[in-house]
Formats: structure tokens, C-alpha cells, sequence
């Protein structure tokens, strides 16, 4: 699926700076080296939309892009980086978590977890926040393609079961090289902001 108009709205980090909410939003959570910034431009099928970096830990801010003026994805920061200071750790849980709990046209959370490792700590964490929220939420496993498919049923296996998810029905395989599991998450994604 291709859009026409993708256009990076503005950066964040209070209420006074998100744009008006006047269209459906659909935020992105996940550690610091996912590959969000790659999911988006994958998902919207072009490059450079949201910027990626080879440095872990650059978004820190909530970022806004508009698709088609019929929705946006909201790239939270992410969680989990290491140098980034204790301080400055709580100040980005803070507004992510104002962000989450008080936006009136959020209508959906994405979780994005590593394929390649078990989930962690953190990730557990995120998925318990995500359960209290009273908005839907979807697990988007990245970087599938660094797996061979023959290694696909044990690392679903371990996701299911560390989450504790009823069914493997509840993770969506994405890779942002070939676009894999896309069509999917639209079917999904269009439900939530029709």
C-alpha cells in the first residue's frame, strides 16, 4: 500500500506541543534499536519519511507523522538505552506515559519487540502497561528476516509464552526489508481509524 501524503508534523515532549486531535493516532512503542523509524517507512513504502540512525537512542521525543491527513503514527521514544542518563530515563517515561494515558484520539498501541532475542525485562514491562490501558494493542515482532524460517516456531514459541499470550495469533511478523506482515497490520490499522 502506497500513500501519498506522509508528512512529519512536529516533535514533542508535552501536551502543548502535540498537534490538534483531530485525527486517530496510533503510537509505537518499543526498545531503542527496533527499527520503529524503519517500520514506518517500510509500512508508508517510502525511504527517509522518519529518519533512522545507527546510534540507538535518538528519538527523544514523541514524533508525529501524518498519513494521507487520515491518521498518524506517533513514534514514542524508546526505552531500554543505556546511556542515556537515569534522569533523563524518567523525564521520557513520564511524557510517554502522559502521552498514553491522556490522549483522547489515541485508538491504538503497537508494541514492537526483536524478533531475534526473547523478550526482555522492559518489553514485559511495556506489554503490563500496555494491558492496563484501555485502548487495543498489537505485539509486531521486527527484523524477521535476520531468522531463518526454520527457527520461526521456537521464537514464537518463546514469545507466546514469555508474554503469556493466548494464541501466536496475537504477534504480527514484520520485516522492514521486505515489507513482510505489512498488509496485515493495515487490515488492522485501517479497522481502528475507520
Amino acid at each position: 500500500m502506497k500513500y501519498h501524503t506522509i508528512e512529519m508534523l512536529t516533535s514533542a515532549v508535552s501536551p502543548a506541543q502535540y498537534p490538534a486531535p483531530n485525527l486517530p493516532e496510533i503510537a509505537l512503542a518499543g526498545r531503542s534499536n527496533v527499527g520503529k523509524s524503519s517500520f514506518i517507512n517500510a509500512m508508508v513504502g517510502r525511504q527517509g519519511v522518519a529518519r533512522t540512525s545507527s546510534q540507538p537512542g535518538k528519538t527523544q521525543t514523541l514524533n508525529f507523522y501524518e498519513i494521507d491527513h487520515q491518521f498518524r503514527f506517533v513514534d514514542l521514544p524508546g526505552y531500554g538505552y543505556a546511556r542515556v542518563s537515569k534522569r533523563e530515563r524518567e523525564r521520557f517515561n513520564q511524557f510517554i506515559s502522559d502521552y498514553l494515558h491522556q490522549r483522547e484520539n489515541l485508538v491504538a498501541l503497537l508494541l514492537l519487540m526483536d524478533f531475534r532475542h526473547p523478550p526482555t525485562v522492559l518489553d514485559l514491562g511495556m506489554k503490563e502497561f500496555a494491558d492496563e490501558l484501555e485502548i487495543p494493542y498489537a505485539i509486531v515482532t521486527t527484523k524477521i528476516d535476520k531468522i531463518k524460517r526454520s527457527q520461526y516456531s521456537k521464537h514464537i514459541h518463546s514469545f507466546v509464552q514469555l508474554l503469556d499470550l493466548p494464541s501466536d495469533e496475537a504477534l504480527f511478523l514484520f520485516s522492514s526489508e521486505d515489507r513482510t506482515g505489512a498488509a496485515d497490520l493495515w487490515d488492522v490499522i485501517h479497522s481502528l481509524v475507520e
